[in-house]
């Protein structure tokens, strides 16, 4: 499936405003930081679930929902004023390879973060310069951030993508397209500034590759990186201001197909 450049703007912006709708939220990971109107509960639970955004989607929803009840609910508050004794009952929390360790270091990380932060967007933003065109910077600044405290665990690196790796990153590109869109949508939060709409970087799940490669918006054999930015660049093209609007298109383009495979099976 090919379309000229026009045609292909036409279905993609018919396709993403069908799906970036209040009706998307209900079922996807980014329902976790909707239930939260303080702007650091929506960034703590927002970052951990785009984290844990792997597997099936009733899963990570679950897992998601046993987190903010072990954090009581109030995650920017018990990352801030726990006891060591209200550590134990992470110990048990498990999601595929993410395990105790991993969570007990992002509370750790998350602690020392909002004891000299307001947000988390300095996190990102102070590695990136206004001009960058991309938030590469970012990403590769924020992975030596993260892991720059001394109890930082070697296994928790393989949950924090980084582009020096050549990694596509994107479960940190899915989690700044929700804090750095801004629409009148109503999924996306929109509430960093200091990073814009243009810089972002399209997530490269595998619903979104598989349609970009079919509508040719994607040449490279692989998924890493560079094969993030050429899916940007392509979007860009369609819209400069905000390329990933259009991840609402590929990922729900590649919904329906799966659906469509179910049904006929």
């Amino acid at each position: 499936m090919h379309f000229s450049s026009p045609q292909l703007k036409a279905f993609l912006d018919a396709k993403a405003d069908e799906y970036n709708t209040p009706r998307f939220i209900p079922h996807d990971p980014i329902s976790l930081p909707h239930r939260f109107t303080k702007l650091q509960d929506i960034e703590i639970i927002g970052l951990w679930a785009a984290v844990l955004a792997w597997g099936q989607r009733p899963t990570i929803l679950r897992k998601g929902a046993e987190l903010i009840e072990l954090m009581d609910g109030a995650p920017h508050d018990f990352v801030l004023h726990h006891q060591e004794s209200d550590l134990k009952r992470f110990l048990q929390f498990r999601h595929r390879t993410f395990n105790a360790t991993d969570t007990l270091y992002f509370l750790l990380f998350f602690q020392h973060h909002y004891r000299t932060h307001a947000s988390l967007e300095s996190a990102f933003s102070q590695f990136l310069s206004p001009d960058a065109p991309t938030v590469e910077a970012a990403l590769v600044g924020f992975h030596r951030y993260f892991f720059r405290l001394e109890e930082a665990p070697d296994r928790t690196r393989k949950h924090i993508a980084t582009p020096a790796r050549n990694s596509a990153c994107k479960r940190l590109n899915m989690f700044l397209r929700w804090m750095v869109r801004h629409d009148d949508r109503g999924v996306d939060f929109g509430l960093w500034r200091t990073i814009t709409p243009a810089q972002l970087v399209c997530p490269c799940d595998l619903h979104v590759d598989r349609i970009a490669r079919r509508l040719g918006l994607i040449t490279r054999k692989q998924t890493d990186w560079k094969t993030a930015l050429e899916l940007t660049e392509r979007l860009r093209s369609l819209d400069a201001d905000d390329p990933c609007r259009y991840d609402f298109a590929l990922f729900g383009l590649g919904i329906e197909e799966r659906w469509g495979q179910q049904r006929i099976k």
